[in-house]
């Protein structure tokens, strides 16, 4: 018997691949083959943008069309989502045939896949080919979509995952408290939220569901289902799965700050903001005084210059970079807060970097993970928006100053990042499960 061979297919976009990057380069180097399916549009932009090879010695990187054509907008993502759903899983098995035919030795063993791609577990599954999901969200935003049968059932949701009423429900009777208008699919539409139900159901081929995240931090989770294995937190370094160029020259920059003083600001790959929130931002950073790096993605053709600065906006004492190294930021010593979306790699990067937070969560599973950021782990403060939906500069600044100078929440940071990472020591609970799971895929 060979050693385990995984087929690792990601959703394409960067909060889905990084991720299931980082998963690959673990696996690869606990000794298995694995082999990394970007669609062909990621692969090139992943190529042109991303840093050294690291990623390519120890997986090897194939490709499938998208179905879209080249001048289509890959940033529609429901768009994406059905066209790799019509077109993708007749050229599978091909795909897997021909990898396998190149190293007789070593066929694939299990396929594992994020959300939206359940569709190539299928088809694994009638090739005899085992399967498990990589789940990008925490593990209590999988069990809530676990349990949408459930909620409807019991009428807290209708069958559009509208909540029904405002209220606080138990996913079960261990975990926390939840408010119902922060279902991770809060904002999608009927045709999206309907493809979520009908995607768990194929995710149910998968004998394992993979949480990126520890038993510790989020415990009442694993309840909701057996197939439920943490084995985060993922800490591998990947360059090769960013669709955008790093700044590499903030990290000097950050070398001549002083300690615990920059204020990073980064909302992730997707969020777009609002340009009279973007100029109150702006404006907010300047009036802190102090040092920051903040991350404005580059813009997409649609989106020219939607957030332009106000004419009155410094930004003498920052950095503001296109795309930024954050895990390095984050663990640098010159760093004081995280300004974040509170998506869930931000999430666990900004944990594990002992940083407190200011949430600032824009959609999806993010309001989810703000409230065990402020209310369960008690690691970072929310932001208020005012009157007019907009959040002040006043109050930025404001949440700002007083999260810096609370040494209670500093000390809750340096101990939850210390608990987070003994997971992925030698011995420590996702350790094991990694190795339980390995050998389950011989």
């Amino acid at each position: 018997m060979g050693i385990p061979h995984f087929l690792c297919l990601p959703f394409p976009v960067q909060g889905h691949v990084n991720p299931l990057m980082q998963f690959s380069l673990l696996l690869a180097k606990h000794g298995c083959k694995v082999t990394f399916v970007h669609t062909e549009f990621s692969h090139r932009r992943a190529n042109t943008e991303g840093g050294d090879n690291m990623e390519e010695v120890l997986v090897e990187m194939v490709t499938l069309p998208d179905g879209l054509d080249p001048q289509d907008d890959r940033s529609d993502v429901a768009k994406l989502l059905f066209s790799m759903k019509s077109t993708m899983p007749a050229l599978l098995p091909k795909l897997i045939q021909d990898i396998d035919a190149s190293d007789i030795e070593n066929k694939i063993t299990c396929i594992i896949v994020t959300i939206n791609m359940g569709w190539a577990l299928e088809v694994g599954n009638k090739m005899g080919i085992k399967g498990a999901l990589l789940s990008p969200p925490s593990a209590t935003s999988l069990a809530s979509v676990a349990c949408i049968p459930n909620l409807i059932e019991d009428g807290i949701i209708d069958s559009q995952g509208l909540p029904t009423k405002n209220q606080e429900i138990q996913l079960s009777s261990n975990m926390p408290m939840m408010d119902t208008a922060y279902f991770p699919w809060r904002g999608f539409n009927k045709i999206f939220f309907e493809h979520l139900m009908q995607e768990m159901q194929t995710l149910k081929v998968g004998e394992w569901w993979l949480c990126n995240t520890t038993y510790d931090l989020e415990p009442g989770a694993f309840s909701v289902s057996p197939k439920f294995l943490p084995i985060g937190p993922l800490m591998e370094n990947s360059n090769r799965s960013s669709f955008w160029e790093e700044d590499r020259a903030c990290l000097e920059w950050l070398d001549e700050q002083p300690p615990h003083s920059v204020v990073y600001v980064s909302f992730g790959s997707l969020a777009v903001m609002d340009p009279n929130q973007f100029k109150e931002l702006a404006l907010a950073l300047d009036l802190l005084h102090r040092p920051f790096i903040w991350v404005v993605r580059p813009s997409n053709d649609k989106m020219e210059n939607v957030n332009a600065y106000p004419h009155d906006f410094h930004g003498s004492k920052g950095k503001i970079v296109g795309w930024a190294p954050q895990k390095k930021i984050l663990n640098h010593p010159s760093l004081a807060c995280f300004i974040s979306h509170c998506g869930w790699n931000s999430t666990l990067e900004g944990i594990c970097a002992g940083v407190p937070l200011l949430c600032w969560p824009c959609a999806t599973d993010q309001f989810l993970n703000k409230s065990y950021i402020c209310d369960v782990w008690k690691i970072g403060v929310g932001l208020e928006k005012n009157e007019t939906g907009i959040i002040s500069r006043e109050e930025i600044r404001k949440k700002v100053d007083q999260l810096l100078v609370d040494e209670d929440v500093k000390g809750r940071s340096l101990k939850l990042k210390e608990m987070t990472i003994n997971n992925i020591e030698e011995g420590g609970q996702s350790s094991k499960n990694l190795s339980f799971f390995m050998d389950w895929a011989k």
